[in-house]
C-alpha cells in the first residue's frame, strides 16, 4: 500500500516532529479557583504523536524542540526519555526570575454538565524563540527519516516557529520523508498576533510542503481559508460534511493525498460517541461510532494520528490505518494525560471490535 505517498521503507527515525513542549497542570475534576493540588502531564501537540508512537506503537521517533536549563525543563526533559522519544534540543538558560521558561498550560477535567477549562501561561516560551538555523537537520536526518510532522499550535507561537518548520519540512523532503501537518486551530494563540488573516497567510506558506494533512471541519475554513462544507451535516458524527470539503483542500493544497480527523459528539464531559475518517488518495474511509466514558479529553485527536501514521507507516490496509488510529484515540480518553498508557494488543483489540470485558 502507498496511499499516493512514497514512504520509505526504513530509516534510523521512522518518525521526527518539531514543536513545542509544555507541562500541563490538571486539578483533575476541581476547577482551578478551588483546586489545592495538580497532577503535571508532560505535553505538546507535536511531541504526543512521537511518544505515542514510540511508547505504544514501538516506532523510532525523534522530538525537535526547545528545552531549558531549570527544574520544569528537568521533568519535561526526564518524561520525553520516559517515552522513548529521542531529544534534539535547542537550550535555553533560565535567569532565575522571567525565562525563558516551558509554557504551562492549566486545563481541568471538567464533570457531567460542567465543560473542561483551558488557559495559558506561555509568556516568554523558549518555544516561540526558535528560529530557522537552531537544529542541524543534516545530522538529525543523516541515518534517514521516513517521516516528519509540525503542527498548527506551534505554528502560532511566534513568525520564527512558522519559518523553522519550512526549514525542517524542506530539510525532511530532501531526506526522503512524507510531511504532516495537524491544522490545530487555536483561536488564542493566533489571536496575540494577527487573527485569522495571520493564520491563513502563515499556514499557507506551510501547507505547500505537506503531504498529509489533519484538521476538521473548522481547521480547514480557519487554517487554510477555504469555504465551509457544500454539505450540511445531521450530526457531529456525519462525515459528509468533512468530505464535501475535499476538492476545496485539493484546489487549495493540490499535493495533499490524504485528510483525516475525528467525529466526536459531546453529549456530557464524561460521555462522547466517537468515530473518525480520513480521504486517502480520493478515496474515503469512516471507522464505526463507539461510544466512550471518558476521564481526560486531551490528546484523543493526538493519539487518533498517532495509530493512524502508524497504519500508514507499517502498510496496512487503508480502513485498517484509520481504525488503529480511532481505536487509539478511543483508548487514550480513557487514561489521565495527554500521551498514551495503552498496548499496541490492547489497540488492535479495540480496532477489531473487541469488548471491555476484563482479561483473565
Amino acid at each position: 500500500m502507498n496511499y499516493g505517498l512514497n514512504i520509505r521503507g526504513e530509516g534510523a527515525l521512522d518518525f521526527v516532529s518539531i514543536g513545542a513542549l509544555i507541562h500541563r497542570l490538571d486539578p483533575g475534576i476541581i476547577p482551578f479557583r478551588k483546586a489545592k493540588e495538580c497532577l503535571i502531564h508532560v505535553s505538546g501537540g507535536e511531541f504526543n504523536v512521537a511518544a505515542n508512537l514510540s511508547n505504544c506503537f514501538g516506532m523510532k521517533t525523534g522530538i525537535a524542540s526547545a528545552m531549558v536549563d531549570y527544574p520544569i525543563g528537568d521533568l519535561v526533559a526526564e518524561q520525553v526519555r520516559a517515552m522513548g522519544v529521542q531529544p534534539f534540543y535547542k537550550y535555553f538558560k533560565h535567569d532565575g526570575v522571567a525565562g525563558p521558561n516551558i509554557a504551562t498550560v492549566y486545563s481541568d477535567r471538567g464533570q457531567g454538565p460542567r465543560a473542561p477549562v483551558v488557559f495559558y501561561n506561555r509568556s516568554n516560551e523558549a518555544g516561540a524563540l526558535l528560529k530557522p538555523g537552531d537544529f542541524d537537520w543534516k545530522s538529525i536526518f543523516a541515518g534517514g527519516v521516513r517521516w516528519f510532522h509540525s503542527g498548527g499550535i506551534f505554528a502560532a507561537l511566534s513568525p520564527t516557529t512558522s519559518a523553522l518548520i519550512v526549514e525542517g519540512m524542506q530539510a525532511a523532503k530532501e531526506a526522503g520523508a512524507v510531511i504532516s501537518f495537524d491544522l490545530n486551530y487555536r483561536a488564542k494563540l493566533w489571536n496575540v498576533w494577527g487573527g485569522p488573516e495571520k493564520a491563513v497567510e502563515t499556514l499557507a506558506g506551510i501547507v505547500k510542503y505537506v503531504d498529509v494533512l489533519v484538521g476538521n471541519e473548522e481547521d480547514l475554513q480557519m487554517g487554510l481559508g477555504i469555504p465551509g462544507p457544500e454539505v450540511a451535516a445531521k450530526s457531529k458524527l456525519d462525515p459528509s460534511a468533512f468530505f464535501s470539503m475535499m476538492d476545496h483542500v485539493r484546489g487549495k493544497v493540490p499535493q495533499i493525498k490524504v485528510v483525516a480527523t475525528t467525529l466526536r459528539e459531546v453529549h456530557s464531559t464524561n460521555r462522547h460517541s466517537w468515530s473518525a475518517v480520513a480521504w486517502i488518495n480520493g478515496q474515503t474511509y469512516q471507522a464505526p461510532t463507539i461510544e466512550l466514558d471518558v476521564y481526560d479529553r486531551v490528546g484523543g485527536g493526538d493519539g487518533y494520528a498517532a495509530g493512524f501514521f502508524y497504519g500508514l507507516l507499517t502498510g496496512v490496509p487503508e480502513e485498517e490505518a484509520v481504525r488503529l488510529g480511532w481505536a487509539h484515540g478511543a483508548l487514550l480518553t480513557s487514561f489521565p494525560g495527554d500521551t498514551t498508557m495503552a498496548t499496541l494488543d490492547q489497540v488492535r483489540q479495540v480496532a477489531k471490535g473487541g469488548s471491555a470485558r476484563i482479561q483473565r
